[in-house]
């Protein structure tokens, strides 16, 4: 029996019976999947957020990796269930734009609405689509289901509407992409933007804006920083970061996922 990965992430959280469920009845079809969780503390229908942190680990995993994401608001309104095969893996998620970022970060992808209702666990309408439709498909996908089995191919899935950094004026305008568990600040500007430093141990001239606050001090790591002051440093994924050593820099600027950020450099 096949022994894929299947990596889970919702909102759903640990303390009631939403993720067993959905593992239960993954286990029932498969029992030999190997079942991974992304996390299950994603905020509450914050599509943008999961969004971010599916397509910021999606990657390192092994080539045919099954992804089951489930943060859906919009439960019961009739909005399609997709799954979407890119050149190393195959997604799973209700059609709102949790999976976009992750597609738009694959060369390939092609993406099919479900309309096999066979392969649900009902075929009535039920309040628990994560664990009735979306979980029964990567079960038969871990068993060797091709995609195509579950529907046909569709263009016009929904994208993210997000804004995208820019340069205007001279400053450069981004936006709080994620805030982690440490409080951290991800924003959407690429770490290439920060100027190099004049000197070897001189940190580089900027200053960085979010909700009326301004930083103005620069770190190469998290603990170079200040207990007490936020500082901006290169994250981990690529991007410009906002952190407060062993403290939430979020806390200390009230920023939040969707806040402008305004980057004005000497360089």
């Amino acid at each position: 029996m096949s022994r894929p990965v299947i990596a889970l992430m919702t909102d759903f959280g640990l303390e009631d019976f939403f993720v067993p469920s959905l593992k239960a009845v993954i286990l029932s079809l498969n029992p030999e999947a190997r079942l991974v969780d992304i996390s299950h503390s994603v905020r509450s229908f914050d599509i943008p957020s999961a969004s971010f942190l599916l397509q910021a680990c999606f990657r390192f995993f092994p080539a045919g990796t099954i992804f089951l994401a489930v943060v859906d608001p919009g439960v019961g309104s009739g909005r399609r269930i997709l799954v979407a095969e890119t050149e190393r893996y195959v997604f799973i998620g209700p059609d709102n734009g949790l999976l976009a970022m992750s597609l738009e970060a694959s060369a390939e992808r092609r993406v099919r609405a479900v309309t096999k209702k066979s392969y649900f666990l009902t075929d009535r309408a039920t309040m628990f689509e994560g664990r009735d439709r979306m979980a029964p498909l990567a079960g038969w996908l871990s068993l060797g289901v091709p995609p195509d089995e579950f529907g046909p191919l569709v263009e016009d899935y929904v994208s993210l509407t997000l804004p995208k950094s820019c340069v205007r004026s001279g400053e450069i305008i981004g936006h709080v992409a994620y805030i982690d568990k440490f409080g951290n600040v991800i924003t959407d500007i690429p770490a290439a933007r920060l100027p190099a430093s004049p000197a070897r141990r001189k940190p580089p001239a900027l200053s960085l804006s979010v909700r009326g606050k301004t930083v103005t001090s620069c770190r190469s790591f998290y603990a170079r920083g200040s207990r007490r002051e936020p500082f901006v440093l290169a994250g981990s994924l690529g991007l410009i970061e906002i952190a407060v050593r062993e403290g939430s820099a979020a806390s200390e600027l009230g920023a939040e996922v969707g806040d402008v950020i305004v980057l004005r450099t000497d360089g």
